[in-house]
């Protein structure tokens, strides 16, 4: 992991690299039954170079806790590395030169559990298992299981957590989604909560 987070330092592979001011690798437990991953870093997070640790990290924080999970239990990424001008999300051609990072980060970690957050995050996963993409409004919190070359791995689709502090109504769901993610996760051999 460490080899990987110099390379996308280096990372020219699209244009989002020259408006940052950090990429943002990930963080987390590299031995991680589960691993969360989001669209893109926002503003704090290209500041700091660290994932979800403005606004929408701080509820991703309380949802992990609602179910027994720190921080440190898990390992949290984003599709792409670099932050897109304005908060936009990130286009295509950005996913695309920036997904061998986040495959090598899945292959470090070989997850049980993937939880992509967000609709890119959520299109892309779901396209690079085979399976197919639906609106997040009617796939959140439903499993998807999928080869992965470390073994079969459940795709569980989330709500990107900056959604609940747009659409309040979203957070019961959230609170929902994320005990039936800590439910699987006690379920797995061995559990992972």
């Amino acid at each position: 992991m460490r080899r990987l987070s110099e390379e996308i330092q280096k990372c020219r592979l699209c244009g989002l690299c020259s408006g940052r001011k950090n990429p943002v690798v990930g963080e987390g437990n590299l031995d991680a039954a589960l691993m969360l991953v989001g669209e893109a870093p926002g503003r704090t997070e290209d500041e700091m170079g660290r994932p979800f640790v403005g606004a929408a990290g701080q509820h991703l924080d309380r949802l992990l806790q609602h179910i027994g999970l720190d921080r440190e239990d898990v390992y949290i990424g984003n599709v792409v590395k670099c932050r897109p001008p304005n908060n936009r999300r990130p286009r295509p051609e950005e996913i695309e030169a920036c997904s061998p990072h986040l495959e090598r980060q899945l292959e470090i970690i070989e997850p049980g559990v993937i939880a992509p957050m967000g609709n890119s995050s959520i299109g892309y996963l779901m396209a690079r298992f085979g399976l197919k993409h639906a609106p997040i409004g009617r796939i959140h919190g439903r499993q998807f299981r999928a080869d992965a070359p470390w073994g079969v791995v459940v795709l569980f689709s989330l709500y990107h957590p900056a959604a609940a502090i747009y659409t309040r109504d979203l957070e019961r769901v959230m609170m929902e989604d994320f005990e039936d993610l800590g439910g699987l996760l006690r379920r797995m051999d061995p559990p992972s909560i």
